[in-house]
């Protein structure tokens, strides 16, 4: 990327502090998500000035999140190393971090515009930060960002990244678009595996054999529950069943579902062998067990995916729209929760970012009519779940055989 550090323009500053603050190797229990404006994703960033395809690779998934009145170069969400930040943690979650980068132009570097536009992104980010080459950061400069509580990030010549002045981080709550980027970091956001299953028992019947005496995953397959153990542990733990780590734990939903079946069938062995009775059914779950399906479907209802996607479906039926098609369904989204809309339906790939999204974060709307741009956790395996718990008219499908105009997202019992 350059030897000289007047080579380095913004894309590269902005990979390489990229690469600093939301590094690849993060295990799950420091789970981080982070994504770069769509400036970055195309051709040229400037005009004659090129995006190398490793920058453009490091800096992926894309995304236009607002945070304040602007746009950051970067917005992310993780547990930054306590070098970086006066305060490593707020709270129980981890800081959402917006990133201005400034790099070589003709004029030289911005910085005093980076650290006002940093700034300003503090009405919504827990942390800001500058990133600019090291030598182009004057004393004022960091005098400045000292009284603005503004980071400060030194890109040398070879990649390396170091703070400079450190910011506190302050106590703003994540109210507007960055909601969908703090979502993505979370334990229940839409990762690509988020759901590899398509049947809420599934994940139902995952706490019930990690309570029961037994090894879990053959508890699983003794009652013809799942076969995929990992992938079910996984569903459970997105919908909040579960909480994983060095150990596998109930969560309160989830030693709520154990009572529940004790409950209902009389004892953890009778609840799991009624699960017996569901294997490769096709009925609607809510159809085959009514208090299993009403129970599955408040859990549903609880992930936070769900509200929002419900809400909106009973405005387009209020506006007359009564049987959306999938890419009516995003550009709706998208027009009132545009990085929401982004993060949940439109998989994180760089080039299909590029292509559902112009420089500016519109929306090109002939992307949307390929089923391969979407993401499978949403439009097939949680879309089939919340049609099994009687929310949803229509199954999900696979992305590979999907077609957007003719997918139906309707209610099944709009109000």
């Amino acid at each position: 990327m350059g030897s000289d550090v007047r080579s380095l323009s913004e894309p590269q500053v902005l990979a390489h502090t990229k690469r600093r603050l939301f590094p690849d190797d993060r295990t799950e229990a420091t789970r981080s998500y982070a994504v770069a404006d769509t400036q970055f994703a195309q051709d040229e960033w400037r005009p004659g000035h090129r995006i190398a395809p490793a920058v453009r690779e490091r800096l992926a998934p894309f995304n236009h999140v607002q945070v304040g009145s602007g746009y950051p170069d970067l917005v992310g969400v993780g547990c930054l190393e306590s070098e970086l930040l006066a305060v490593d943690r707020l709270g129980d979650e981890p800081p959402l971090i917006a990133v201005e980068a400034k790099g070589y132009a003709s004029r030289g570097v911005d910085t005093h515009q980076g650290i006002v536009q940093a700034y300003d992104r503090l009405h919504e980010a827990n942390a800001a930060y500058v990133a600019a080459p090291a030598d182009a950061i004057s004393a004022t400069d960091r005098t400045l960002a000292r009284e603005l509580n503004v980071g400060v990030l030194g890109v040398d010549a070879d990649g390396a990244v170091r703070p400079i002045e450190v910011p506190r981080v302050v106590g703003n709550r994540t109210t507007g678009e960055a909601t969908a980027v703090r979502f993505q970091a979370s334990a229940q956001g839409v990762a690509e595996q988020s759901f590899g299953l398509n049947h809420p028992k599934n994940y139902l019947g995952y706490p019930l054999a990690l309570a029961a005496d037994g090894e879990t995953e053959r508890l699983l397959s003794t009652h013809d529950i799942v076969g995929a153990a990992e992938d079910a542990r996984r569903g459970a733990a997105f919908l909040g069943l579960i909480e994983t780590g060095p150990t596998t734990e109930l969560t309160a939903l989830g030693r709520e579902v154990v009572r529940f079946g004790m409950s209902e069938c009389g004892s953890l062995e009778a609840a799991l062998g009624a699960f017996e009775s569901w294997y490769r059914s096709r009925t609607r779950f809510i159809d085959d067990a009514p208090a299993w399906g009403r129970l599955a479907r408040r859990i549903l209802f609880a992930y936070p995916a769900t509200e929002l996607l419900v809400g909106e479906l009973q405005t387009l039926y209020d506006d007359w729209v009564t049987e959306p098609s999938l890419v009516e369904f995003v550009e709706h989204l998208h027009e009132l929760h545009p990085s929401v809309a982004i993060e949940l339906f439109v998989r994180n790939d760089e080039g299909v970012r590029r292509r559902v999204l112009t420089a500016d974060g519109a929306l090109q709307a002939d992307a949307l009519e390929d089923g391969g741009i979407y993401h499978s956790p949403t439009v097939f395996q949680l879309k089939t779940m919340l049609y099994h718990v009687g929310i949803l008219t229509d199954r999900g499908t696979e992305p590979h055989r999907l077609e957007p105009r003719e997918d139906v997202w309707a209610l099944r019992h709009p109000v």
